[in-house]
């Protein structure tokens, strides 16, 4: 059988098993990965590579450790949920770094945590000044969780007793020049009410329009395609 030919049926094998067995381990933001499901995502993509492309070997035993390594990560995941001691062992602990605006040295040790590591993940915070921080900590995805003491923190609506509109969810009733009729519907609205607070925003049709929505309290988001708007940098008006 021709070479290209049978790396094609491979890819396409290694591709469909690829897809069934990441849908079948869930699904996880590429965010919260630790450093091992990390590691376990590069190994089991490697695996899939080889079985589409090593012409050296038959694609079975490939097939098997894909599969073998795919089942052993879904035990690890089911037993990390079933039993706590194990899911800390597995993923490990958030690390506290800072606490009551104090440095916390040994536990930086210990997590092999630099004090340059907290200090670029701070200013990713948009803290530039240790003396804001109550308290600091290194998720187990390698990430910072930052409180700032009270008197740094912005000031709320709450504070300031200042109403709070319940806004909720927003509904898109238009998609790309396209009306999505079930969310209107659902929203009790129809296409004749569509017409006329399209006609309100100088619009003859959906088509005009890019992206709209409504909000619980009613107030529309609208966006055209022809928006005219003035680029910050010069030049003449965009679309």
């Amino acid at each position: 059988m021709n070479e290209g030919l049978v790396v094609l049926v491979r890819s396409l094998v290694a591709f469909i098993s690829l897809f069934i067995f990441a849908r079948f381990l869930g699904k996880q933001q590429l965010s919260q990965l630790t450093f091992f499901d990390y590691v376990l995502g590069i190994t089991i993509g490697s695996i899939a590579a080889s079985l589409s492309v090593d012409l050296s070997s038959r694609a079975w035993p490939h097939w098997v450790g894909l599969v073998t390594w795919t089942v052993a990560v879904f035990i690890l995941q089911w037993a990390s949920h079933k039993y706590l001691i194990l899911d800390k062992y597995f993923n490990d602990e958030p690390t506290v770094v800072i606490a009551n605006g104090k440095i916390m040295e040994n536990e930086m040790k210990k997590a092999r945590y630099t004090i340059s590591d907290l200090l670029e993940q701070l200013r990713e915070k948009g803290v530039f000044n240790l003396n804001e921080v109550a308290y600091a900590i290194a998720e187990t995805d390698g990430k910072l969780s930052v409180l700032k003491k009270p008197e740094h923190l912005p000031a709320s609506r709450q504070d300031l007793n200042l109403t709070i509109p319940e806004l909720g969810i927003s509904t898109e009733l238009i998609i790309d020049g396209v009306i999505i009729k079930d969310n209107l519907y659902n929203r009790n609205l129809d296409e004749k009410w569509l017409d006329q607070k399209l006609k309100e925003q100088g619009l003859a049709s959906a088509s005009q329009v890019f992206f709209m929505s409504i909000d619980d309290a009613g107030t529309l988001y609208v966006d055209r395609y022809e928006d005219h708007v003035q680029k910050p940098w010069g030049g003449e008006k965009g679309k």
